[in-house]
């Protein structure tokens, strides 16, 4: 415990570690429910809450193995001094997958595993850094613990999703946690919190701790810089925030605490500029699954800056009924805190682009939210709860049990969702571990490559293989292949399954959302991404028809050794015929691991 000068109490961290701990339950929670649904079946698989936590996890993998940061798993093409690559939203986002990367790399941890801890690792610090940022402005221990489990645990609420659709009828019980997507925004989202707590010390402390505080703010802006877009550019929205209303509202002492924000944000803005270096090599597809829109409209209409607007009014009423001071350091952070949300989904206004907001709101703004509004209630009531200290501690006490409960609802809703594919995804463990024998003896496995017809498997599969697959679901995020040869991998795969242009244009009319993300980009499946999506016409997909009618009649070998496929895998008991394979390779009898059936192939 330490002296806080803000308050008048200690910091009890005994609280803050009991409401981590139940943070890090809510994380472990899929994997204990995946291991339940297994018994002394699971063969080791990581459980994901997300489905694209597969390529967060195939890149972790090849970090682990030492590959350059410049690294793409799914097509196995690696940056080299001959081979130069483009940079990718994960070579950008480095910050959070090294720090996972290197102690899973010493510690001899796969994948899997590294996954696993670095979630419950993530929603224990984050947890804590909240703790510490509400027991900053209020000045409350018992407030801090139950707020901090009520932002975690009531986070996918605070963006109108998760378990509530569910329950309520309105919805889809979907995200898990989202916060707690591993390893991004989950390794980031404490150093956002940890960030705000330091811009409070900066301003409260004296001598070198100024210093040390400022350094640390900077610190933690650059973590999240290079490891999350969303959160970054709300941690800079808040620094400009809390400055224009420190600006207009200058509390005492306000000239020498803008000097030193000021300076802080001189070194955000140095922490920026390799940032912007490297963004500027980034590959084109990058700029396929971005979705950037030309757009002034506001953005009004989601839960976030409802429950931000609610913080704002009851800020103005506690002042205007005299219930808290109008130039109250605290009073300024919760408002910045709300200024915030309202920014970041409507600084189009302003910027005139817009970038697939929904992030802001299941990310990092409903946490922002919830922290304001824990924060608002927790100033408004400072002088009664601290009053009554048995009272405070049994209503805060029933509070934290409320949100705790709560957690476990959404655990139960949400993550159910995902289970059969979790299984599914297990159950491919055997294989994959053979995949893994097979590459020892290979000269270069990265460029091996493996055709998995379940798309489940093969998304997840270059996290447990060194070997690359033919397609996958995710393979695009990367920046291995161009857009174009993206779309001719899938051509193939749909080729290899003996899909004709006539079942691939049923398909895409049909809604088949993987179809319409691998041929034409995010966007165009939904209008949750981007406020300027455009559902595929009729014409769009007859010339889609046309261009995969085209590709199947000028396929030759050639095009089947682009790449060469050395293995296929195939369910047990599997109908496919292969009969447009079996025009170029020629597969062996097979070796059987548990549902599936691994075979290897040589070309004819």
């Amino acid at each position: 415990m330490f002296k806080n000068n803000s308050s008048t109490g200690l910091i009890l961290w005994r609280l803050g570690l009991v409401s981590a701990f139940l943070c890090a339950l809510f994380a472990l929670y899929p994997q204990f429910k995946l291991v339940y649904n297994r018994g002394a079946e699971w063969q080791g698989n990581y459980a994901y809450n997300d489905i694209d936590e597969v390529a967060y996890a195939s890149y972790l993998r090849a970090l682990i193995d030492g590959r350059p940061r410049k690294n793409d798993p799914y097509t196995g093409r690696d940056h080299t001094a001959v081979d130069p690559q483009p940079e990718s939203l994960f070579s950008i986002q480095f910050a959070a997958p090294y720090s996972v990367a290197i102690p899973a790399r010493i510690l001899g941890i796969g994948a899997p595993w590294a996954m696993t801890i670095s979630g419950a690792v993530a929603a224990f610090l984050a947890a804590l850094a909240i703790f510490w940022v509400i027991f900053l402005l209020t000045g409350n221990n018992w407030v801090a613990f139950a707020g901090s489990l009520f932002v975690i645990a009531g986070g996918a609420l605070a963006a109108g999703e998760g378990a509530i659709g569910e329950i309520l009828g309105t919805g889809y019980s979907y995200p898990y946690f989202p916060g707690l997507r591993r390893y991004i925004p989950a390794m980031a989202l404490p150093f956002f919190f940890v960030l705000c707590g330091s811009i409070w010390k900066l301003f409260e402390s004296d001598g070198r701790k100024k210093l040390l505080f400022g350094l640390l703010g900077i610190f933690s802006f650059g973590y999240v810089t290079f490891s999350y877009f969303y959160i970054w550019t709300t941690a800079a929205a808040w620094l400009a925030s809390i400055f224009l209303v420190y600006l207009i509202i200058r509390p005492d002492g306000f000239k020498n605490d803008l000097k030193w924000l000021a300076a802080v944000g001189v070194g955000c803005g140095a922490v920026l500029l390799p940032y912007a270096y490297l963004l500027s090599k980034r590959a084109e597809t990058l700029d396929h699954i971005q979705l950037l829109v030309e757009t002034r409209q506001p953005d009004l209409f989601r839960v976030p800056v409802y429950i931000a607007v609610f913080v704002i009014v009851l800020m103005a009423g506690g002042v205007l009924f005299k219930v808290i001071e109008f130039r109250s350091k605290a009073v300024i952070f919760t408002v910045s805190l709300a200024v915030t949300v309202f920014a970041v989904f409507n600084q189009q206004i302003l910027t005139g682009k817009e970038l697939q907001p929904i992030h802001y709101q299941v990310f990092i703004g409903n946490y922002v939210a919830a922290l304001a509004l824990i924060c608002a209630i927790g100033i408004l009531l400072k002088r009664k709860l601290a009053r009554n200290t048995a009272l405070t501690k049994a209503a805060m006490t029933g509070f934290a049990l409320i949100s705790t409960v709560w957690g476990f609802v959404e655990c139960h809703y949400t993550v159910r969702i995902l289970d059969d594919a979790n299984v599914h995804r297990d159950k491919g463990m055997g294989v994959a571990r053979r995949l893994s024998e097979l590459a020892i003896s290979d000269a270069d496995p990265h460029r091996t490559t493996v055709l998995s017809f379940s798309m489940t498997q093969a998304d997840d599969l270059p996290t447990i293989i060194p070997q690359n697959v033919l397609w996958a679901r995710h393979q695009h995020v990367f920046a291995g292949l161009s857009w174009e040869e993206s779309k001719e991998r899938y051509y193939q795969y749909l080729y290899y399954s003996d899909v004709d242009s006539a079942s691939l244009a049923e398909r895409l009319k049909d809604g088949d959302f993987v179809s319409m993300i691998a041929l034409f980009g995010w966007g165009r499946h939904t209008d949750r991404l981007s406020s300027a999506a455009k559902p595929l016409t009729l014409g769009e997909i007859d010339e889609e028809s046309a261009r995969y009618q085209q590709f199947i009649e000028q396929f030759d070998q050639k095009t089947a050794a682009n790449p060469v496929v050395s293995y296929v895998i195939l369910p047990v008991n599997s109908n496919r015929k292969l009969e447009n394979f079996n025009k170029w390779y020629e597969l062996d009898e097979g070796e059987p691991h548990g549902d599936f059936i691994l075979h290897k192939v040589t070309p004819k």
